[in-house]
């Protein structure tokens, strides 16, 4: 029997909001990394204090387009420049719909003459792979997806390990394990360290807001250069950080890293959505939660300059959405902030559980809240939608309640907005949504990032904060 499309389950479902909104596919879970290590708070200070080691070779997926048109692929698939990008350099990679809206993002490297690897989410590598197979490029792809987030005891094995080294003793800790002096990476450019006497390709990076390397290799390599970072890190007081805390470093380093995929509308993403299976992330493996509703899926669709990618916009090249780009470039965009949680408002959301006479408020899990894969909770001003709050959660190292989001141009940093906690009538039929009254919270404007120390640390252009 011939496997359903995304395009069959739409039609069949009607409306994707609600196909989305009551999605049965349970909460996301990063995958075979433990919870925990020591415990989430001290694992989010170590990122500020001292170093971290984030394990990434489980919950992202990977695509390898090797051959005479990778470069080709790729530039036609992003948004960003490809002038001066040569192996051994890395960018960020933000695909756009036809209409201009955002499919996904994630770094992209230049590994040699005809090769690239785009490491992220999902419906990144899916379009990626679609106009690989029906685009007439001439590459050959290697797809790894990520790992599942049930092995339910089958073994699990990936094409490469990939590990971070961050924070402010991070340099130190990467040294020991050199054995010398490190060499001079530039942000964002690769080179190799010696590991046990493995030479071990690298990139600068800092997810944490601290300088780090991102280092990769054969998986059947993992435990020996785990156990090599792990030893060399006691002494500089590096802590391995569980997959409960591994998210929650976007809160402060200012990444919104899942938007809703602008894939379901548009004639000419019909043969896109004719070519996904109906399994994917984008149809039965996805979800919206949040207290923002409308019937209509456009609604939910981001620009890139929403998202913060604004800079990254040249016209210097063909791609995908460049045309629906250029008029978008002449009307105001909504713009990335940070929303800082009022706590005598949050309060309340915990006081409810204690309460046997009180309607609960939709349970806020530490140190991240989101119950969805596509987060949209409504933000306003004098009872009008000016944003959405897109990614909460906590951070032990600010003493606060935090959520990344975007806001319509009229609103400034400092502008106490209200956001409304929760889902409509009780509740979606999401498993992660159990009966709740909706509740509204005082948050005020910040900048993204929220960190001081990601505000000044960061390259320019990557996480910035938006002015």
């Amino acid at each position: 029997m011939k496997q359903e499309n995304l395009e069959q389950l739409l039609r069949r479902s009607g409306n994707p909001v609600q196909m989305l909104r009551n999605s049965q596919i349970g909460a996301y879970v990063y995958p075979v990394v433990p919870y925990e290590f020591s415990n989430w708070r001290d694992e989010q200070q170590a990122w500020q204090k001292t170093a971290v080691l984030f394990d990434q070779t489980h919950h992202m997926a990977e695509i390898t387009a090797k051959g005479p048109d990778a470069l080709k692929l790729m530039s036609y698939l992003t948004i960003n420049s490809f002038n001066n990008f040569v192996p051994n350099k890395a960018k960020q990679m933000v695909p756009c719909s036809y209409d201009g809206y955002v499919i996904g993002d994630g770094i992209l490297f230049y590994l040699d003459k005809d090769e690239l690897l785009f490491v992220g989410r999902a419906p990144t590598v899916n379009w990626i792979q679609f106009h690989a197979e029906t685009g007439g490029f001439n590459v050959e792809i290697i797809r790894d997806d990520r790992s599942p987030s049930h092995p339910r005891g089958k073994p699990v094995s990936r094409r490469h390990y990939r590990f971070q080294v961050q924070g402010p003793n991070a340099m130190q800790v990467l040294a020991k394990l050199n054995g010398a002096s490190l060499p001079d990476v530039k942000f964002f450019n690769m080179d190799y360290i010696n590991i046990k006497g493995r030479k071990v390709r690298c990139l600068r990076h800092g997810m944490a807001g601290a300088p780090g390397l991102e280092f990769w290799g054969p998986y059947a390599e993992y435990d020996e250069i785990r156990e090599a970072v792990v030893a060399a890190g006691k002494e500089f007081g590096m802590l391995e950080v569980g997959a409960r805390a591994y998210s929650s470093n976007t809160l402060e380093s200012g990444w919104i890293p899942s938007p809703l995929p602008a894939v379901y509308t548009g004639e000419q993403m019909r043969a896109y959505r004719e070519w996904l299976p109906a399994s994917s992330y984008e149809g039965l493996g996805g979800s919206i939660g949040g207290s923002f509703v409308s019937e209509n899926i456009e609604d939910y669709y981001l620009t890139p300059h929403a998202l913060g990618y604004g800079p990254f916009i040249k016209f210097d090249h063909e791609f995908v959405g460049a045309e629906a780009l250029k008029r978008q470039a002449k009307e105001p965009q909504r713009k990335k902030v940070t929303f800082a949680w009022n706590p005598a408002d949050f309060i309340k959301i915990y006081a409810s559980l204690v309460d046997p006479e009180a309607e609960n408020y939709k349970f806020f899990d530490f140190p991240n809240c989101n119950y969805s894969s596509a987060s949209y909770d409504r933000v306003m001003a004098g009872g009008k939608t000016v944003g959405f709050s897109m990614f909460g959660g906590y951070s032990y190292n600010e003493r606060t309640v935090l959520s990344l989001g975007v806001v319509d141009p009229s609103i400034n940093i400092g502008d106490v907005l209200t956001l409304v906690w929760g889902e409509e009538n009780g509740g979606t039929r999401k498993p992660t949504v159990e009966r709740h009254k909706q509740l509204e919270i005082r948050v005020r404007v910040s900048p993204a990032p929220y960190s001081t120390s990601a505000r000044q640390a960061y390259h320019d252009g990557w996480r910035t904060r938006q002015a």
